[in-house]
């Protein structure tokens, strides 16, 4: 799995073939095809397995009883928290994202972007009264952060080549930033 991590995060899932993964990982064909079934196969316990380190981190973040900036300073946290430990997972999340709908990895990928988005709509949901404005925009409210989010950390993450350093003024810079944007 590690194998092919690196090679869908380096090469893009399209272009890294069975058979480079195989010889990188040194199993055999019929090795990767017990145990996952597939190049996609392979893909879904990937993501899988790293998204399982994310969800705890929003689930929990989204329960908080706090107000909509310090919820969304703990998503964030949780966000960038998983970003510093599996930037590599991050940005092949990101660019099967951006692939084309049809493809089998974006397929794969669709149910984990609708959990990340569901869960920062949860937490708009939760501060609605709090956001006297909403009046049904949770959902773009959702999609906003996230993309600032995604945004900040990608540009942020080439700008530093490499260096994920990010810090908590930083972040409470980005979500009273988005705040404002709220309530203007």
């Amino acid at each position: 799995m590690q194998c092919a991590e690196e090679l869908f995060y380096s090469k893009g899932y399209d272009a890294a073939g069975v058979q480079e993964i195989v010889e990188r990982a040194g199993v055999t064909k019929p090795t990767l095809y017990y145990y996952f079934g597939s190049k996609l196969g392979l893909l879904q316990a990937i993501l899988d397995t790293k998204f399982d380190k994310l969800r705890p981190g929003l689930t929990k973040a989204v329960a908080r009883d706090e107000d909509i900036r310090a919820k969304l300073y703990a998503l964030a946290e949780v966000y960038y928290q998983f970003f510093q430990e599996e930037h590599k997972f991050y940005m092949l999340l990101m660019a099967l994202f951006y692939s084309a709908r049809e493809n089998e990895a974006y397929q794969a990928a669709k149910p984990y972007y609708q959990e990340i988005y569901q869960a920062f709509v949860s937490a708009f949901e939760g501060c609605a009264e709090e956001l006297g404005n909403m009046h049904g925009r949770q959902q773009q409210f959702a999609i906003s952060f996230i993309g600032v989010m995604n945004q900040y950390l990608t540009v942020l993450y080439d700008e530093q080549e490499g260096e994920q350093k990010i810090g908590e003024e930083q972040l409470f810079a980005l979500v009273n930033q988005f705040m404002h944007g709220i309530f203007s």
